[in-house]
């Protein structure tokens, strides 16, 4: 049976490396640590509006539990975005960028 070797993968268009590519990495990780005060100021806001409306204090606190629960929904998809191309090898101690695996069978 004659050997195949597999399809070489694709560089995905958006994917930049050297410098700028680090970067954008940088800048990606920049916003996952405003992201999170940002969204519960904004619940903060928002339920500070609606508590002069209402004429109770509550909706304060509730803007406040939405806000936070938005922010952390937001930085934790931000941060598997940011954790999709690197795969933690237990063999090493640095993390490795994931590629096209190598055959290890016998070639004929």
């Amino acid at each position: 049976m004659p050997f195949h070797p597999p399809i070489p993968e694709r560089k995905q268009p958006g994917k930049s490396s050297g410098a700028f590519g680090t970067l954008i990495q940088a800048e990606k990780l920049m916003q996952i640590a405003f992201i999170l005060p940002c969204a519960v100021f904004i619940g903060w806001l928002g339920g500070d509006w609606l508590a002069r409306r209402l004429h109770q204090p509550w909706p304060i606190a509730l803007g406040l539990l939405l806000g936070g629960a938005a922010g952390l929904v937001a930085v934790i998809r931000m941060a598997l975005d940011s954790m999709k191309g690197v795969q933690v090898d237990d063999s090493d101690t640095g993390p490795k960028q994931n590629g096209p695996k190598e055959n290890t069978e016998d070639r004929p």
